[in-house]
């Protein structure tokens, strides 16, 4: 049986500010369009852009469940007001949206949470007030700012997680026990030992702790996805690979005079499915596989929206449907167990591709 619920406390309020029954009937047609995989209700939505954006994803992933037969059991859209302005013929708010939906396949459930967040414009025509305009604030897609060739790795650097020893160095942000464990110091220089596991489940139980909070001790971006990916490959013992270059290596190194420190393999996505892609003899490293059916917890998929071969967003593998497709954790756009292919997303076109990365199981 599919069950929908409305926007807890928001029919309510629009007692005392008239323009939030609009914002109701707006995540009610949302979550009827959802529970139902039906774009009928959407034909409220009276921006014509955003409503044309509803029924192409909607209806790109409705296909994608029919396929994979995978049905709807459940849907709850929660609505938060993050900020509104509101004079006496128009309204602006931003609205967190808070989706939590259960799905099943050969009649086994799973959960699946993502969290969005819109702009919205209210006007008042008469005594009646409507919603005429919806932004999307955050899409899962990165600006190009990094130039393909800056992102050439020198090799040879040392791998070892930076941290408090010398002047000028801040302390950790985050340290799997066992990777500083497993590296020691000969007469300043740094020797790492082979050989340490990839815990897997504690990557997935950091992805999971973090999804839709920010780790206070590293620096949060606008665009979050790559920079959570490697949270969670170093939270599993995953060792930084410390340059000192951005262009170069894979680490983070935290806060120094004011500023932030990382490399751009770790917090943009196209300069990650790079470096994942070089082959190097230890550190992280990672084997790209045909299928996401390869992939196990705690693996990496990069997302090239376009087809032209730069990929804009990052996610974590952290479960599997009941056919053993990957569900996949991610920031920005904050999402738990949600489908890996990303067919629900205002990003995705039919040209997208993907990057399949099997992390190795050793670095």
């Amino acid at each position: 049986m599919l069950d929908g619920f409305s926007v807890p406390g928001v029919g309510s309020m629009a007692e005392r500010e008239p323009w939030k029954q609009a914002l109701a009937d707006y995540v009610n047609a949302l979550n009827e369009a959802c529970v139902r995989e039906d774009p009928r209700p959407l034909d409220a939505v009276r921006d014509p852009g955003h409503r044309r954006r509803l029924v192409r994803r909607l209806e790109a992933s409705a296909r994608r469940n029919r396929t994979e037969g995978i049905a709807p059991v459940r849907s709850e859209l929660r609505a938060r007001i993050v900020r509104q302005a509101a004079g006496d013929r128009e309204a602006l708010a931003d609205v967190e949206l808070h989706h939590i939906r259960s799905w099943k396949q050969r009649e086994k459930p799973w959960l699946e949470e993502r969290v969005e967040r819109e702009r919205l414009r209210f006007v008042r025509m008469g005594r009646v007030w409507r919603l005429d305009r919806i932004e999307p604030l955050f899409a899962e897609t990165e600006a190009v700012w990094l130039e393909t060739g800056a992102e050439a790795e020198a090799e040879g650097g040392p791998v070892f997680p930076v941290y408090g020893r010398g002047p000028g160095v801040a302390p950790a942000p985050y340290f799997h026990p066992e990777a500083v464990s497993k590296f020691r110091l000969y007469t300043g220089e740094w020797d790492a030992y082979r050989g340490i596991p990839y815990r897997r489940e504690e990557a997935v139980a950091y992805a999971d702790l973090w999804w839709n909070k920010s780790n206070p001790e590293y620096e949060t971006f606008e665009v979050n996805c790559t920079n959570y990916v490697s949270q969670c490959l170093f939270a599993g013992g995953a060792p930084m690979n410390y340059t000192g270059r951005r262009e170069s290596g894979w680490w983070y190194k935290g806060r120094q005079n004011g500023r932030e420190w990382w490399s751009y393999s770790w917090a943009v996505a196209n300069a990650l499915t790079g470096y994942l892609s070089r082959p190097r003899a230890f550190g992280l490293r990672a084997e790209r596989v045909a299928s996401p059916y390869e992939l196990a917890l705690g693996d990496v998929i990069c997302y090239d929206w376009d087809g032209s071969g730069t990929f804009r967003h990052t996610t974590v593998v952290t479960g599997f449907t009941p056919d053993g497709a990957p569900l996949v954790n991610a920031n920005t756009v904050n999402s738990r167990r949600r489908y890996w292919d990303y067919r629900d997303s205002y990003a995705w076109t039919e040209a997208t591709r993907y990057a399949f990365f099997h992390v190795a199981d050793e670095f």
